[in-house]
């Protein structure tokens, strides 16, 4: 059993901090960084791709809206060229870093309200997906079991990896339940690495009905902006390691 570990760092915006990327980068085997749209302005991106190389974990770009005030987490309706272009402009951007930094981007994962949206919404998947194809075709992009971008990126000929949330509270049909409802983010250590374990072992979860979700994934994600998020992944490295599951980037 292998799995990957990854968090969402690079979060801060100048003088302003958010969760501490320092600690997550020594649990998690994938990193994904922050662009500058919902945050990261360009030190922190720096920082924050020096410190991963530092440890090996792998550098992903972590696409949004263009969306400061709301951190990427309001679903916004873009013109489709123009969200190509600012994913093409996000992915240069981080990458650019990263290789000066004797690294590069090794993946895309998209952020917050992107993320949700393009797992149903064709059009907005062609988007991303197409932005990644003329960027670098090799580069994987993480979403969802069910997604719609599977398709699109087969037909696109990139490469799409199945991710599962430990932290997260699903619905029954296996999307994640919305922020904006009560119990949609989980904060107890032991019940997180609990989910977690059995995502690695299993390929199964406990949706907020009851039932069973098949979620079977390559990689496991953790927020690096949930309050105790150093603890709780913590745990989950821990109890995957007990269970024998081997961590290990997907890329």
């Amino acid at each position: 059993m292998i799995i990957d570990l990854n968090a969402d760092l690079g979060e801060g915006y100048g003088i302003w901090r958010l969760g501490d990327d320092e600690a997550l980068l020594d649990v998690v085997t994938s990193a994904n960084i922050a662009c500058g749209f919902h945050a990261g302005d360009p030190l922190t991106i720096r920082r924050t791709c020096a410190a991963a190389l530092e440890r090996g974990v792998a550098i992903g770009a972590q696409v949004s809206y263009r969306d400061l005030a709301g951190f990427g987490r309001r679903e916004m309706d873009v013109d489709p060229e123009e969200l190509r272009a600012e994913i093409l402009y996000q992915l240069a951007a981080v990458d650019g870093i990263a290789r000066a930094m004797g690294g590069e981007v090794a993946y895309v994962k998209p952020h917050g309200a992107l993320y949700n949206r393009v797992c149903r919404d064709a059009e907005q998947a062609e988007a991303l997906v197409t932005a990644v194809a003329e960027y670098r075709s090799s580069l994987p992009v993480l979403t969802l079991p069910g997604s719609v971008v599977h398709k699109v990126g087969e037909r696109h000929g990139v490469t799409t990896v199945a991710e599962c949330f430990a932290d997260r509270a699903y619905t029954p049909e296996g999307t994640l339940v919305s922020r904006r409802e009560p119990g949609a983010v989980l904060h107890d250590p032991d019940e997180v690495a609990e989910r977690a374990v059995r995502m690695a072992t299993t390929g199964e979860v406990v949706a907020v009905d009851g039932s069973r979700v098949r979620v079977d994934a390559r990689s496991i994600c953790v927020h690096g902006d949930t309050p105790g998020a150093v603890r709780l992944a913590r745990a989950v490295r821990e109890s995957l390691l007990a269970a024998g599951v081997t961590l290990r980037a997907f890329v």
